[in-house]
């Protein structure tokens, strides 16, 4: 059988035959015990084998050309999972200088704990990455595009140097999401999302998710059976819902990104876009190269003189929002919000200003967005 699409995919893979009734979609079980003689599997919420567990998995394999996958509470329990699993004591992580701030904490936070060290690298090329490893490196990560600054890294160039060095490789693959991206098609050993995202598109669930191959992914589980950073079955079965739509979904927020990126460059009183579908973005051919769409983040920031706080406080359709990849379209400040807890010396050296705003585009006419845009920078001036 030839593979199927992504929209096939999204439709009906990992679902749990409802063999009693023939319903049209997965049952949901929501025991948190299971019979344990004469059966294959002893199963276990905290074991990460839930029937909707197990099944929901398998459709996150497949959209990321994976072996296997592993569902958790949230991102970040995803990407704290998968470098505790790969790094002990004495060893090295190299990781990009772009990064998410949750990301960033959570290194600077928790490594010195662990004995593990780590180097953020100065820039985001293949030279800037290679500088950093040590004879003691054992893992690289990346996100691309970054967040916010939707900054590009050569992901087929980071795998080759990975396994050059036999130093295993990572990616943050969140904004893009398997419609736009498949790392692991590049070269890359294993791919987190937080699931929170554009999995979930609804701003309704909190969850994460790691794929790669079934090696990688039984040491992942060997450790996180034991930290205990599993998802509950409801939101297991709400998130394997929302993924049915995930093909359809982000190609409409993308196909709009791009025309309001578009339109922010020109836009008198925005003075940057930070977008790889421009072809004004430093990175854009290989964003074109690796990329089958450019997503549907991006940033832009006000000319001086405006003040950010209050132009997203004059909105009146697009959400002032914490999170991101809804089918509504919010909005935030960096510098307030997902790396607050950087320091102004940090938030400076990687090009995050007070001016900056992320813009999650979503699922509405673009000319009303467009609109909305347009009366908030009015009632500033």
């Amino acid at each position: 059988m030839k593979k199927p699409g992504l929209n096939t995919i999204c439709a009906h893979v990992g679902e749990v035959k409802d063999e009693q009734f023939k319903g049209a979609v997965s049952p949901m079980f929501l025991s948190s015990s299971y019979e344990f003689l004469d059966v294959e599997v002893k199963r276990y919420p905290r074991y990460f084998n839930t029937p909707n567990q197990e099944y929901l998995a398998k459709k996150i394999a497949a959209l990321e050309h994976a072996e296997a996958a592993l569902i958790f509470g949230s991102g970040m329990a995803a990407i704290s999972h998968m470098f505790l699993s790969f790094l002990e004591k004495g060893d090295h992580l190299v990781v990009q200088n772009t990064l998410y701030g949750g990301t960033v904490n959570f290194i600077k936070e928790e490594f010195p704990k662990y004995g593990i060290e780590y180097t953020f690298t100065n820039g985001y090329t293949v030279a800037d990455f290679e500088a950093a490893i040590q004879p003691n490196t054992k893992l690289i990560h990346i996100e691309t595009p970054s967040n916010p600054l939707l900054t590009i890294t050569d992901i087929k160039a980071i795998a080759k140097l990975g396994k050059s060095r036999s130093i295993l490789t990572s990616i943050d693959n969140t904004f893009a999401s398997p419609v736009n991206q498949n790392p692991i098609d590049l070269g890359i050993d294993m791919v987190m999302h937080s699931a929170t995202k554009y999995f979930g598109g609804h701003s309704d669930i909190c969850a994460g998710a790691v794929a790669s191959s079934q090696e990688h992914i039984d040491r992942i589980w060997n450790v996180s059976k034991n930290l205990g950073g599993s998802l509950s079955d409801m939101t297991v079965w709400l998130l394997e819902r929302s993924m049915k739509t995930l093909g359809l979904r982000v190609k409409a927020q993308t196909k709009n990104a791009m025309k309001m990126a578009k339109w922010l460059n020109k836009h008198p009183k925005i003075s940057k876009v930070y977008y790889p579908g421009l072809k004004s973005h430093p990175e854009h051919k290989l964003a074109k190269s690796q990329m089958k769409g450019f997503g549907a983040m991006l940033s832009f920031e006000l000319i001086e003189g405006l003040d950010a706080y209050q132009f997203q406080k004059s909105l009146q359709l697009i959400k002032s929002s914490m999170s991101l990849a809804g089918v509504e379209s919010t909005v935030i400040s960096p510098h307030l919000t997902s790396h607050a807890l950087l320091t102004q010396e940090e938030r400076d050296k990687v090009g995050i200003s007070d001016q900056l705003i992320r813009f999650s585009v979503g699922i509405e006419d673009v000319k009303d967005l467009k609109r909305d845009i347009d009366n908030a920078i009015a009632a500033l001036t």
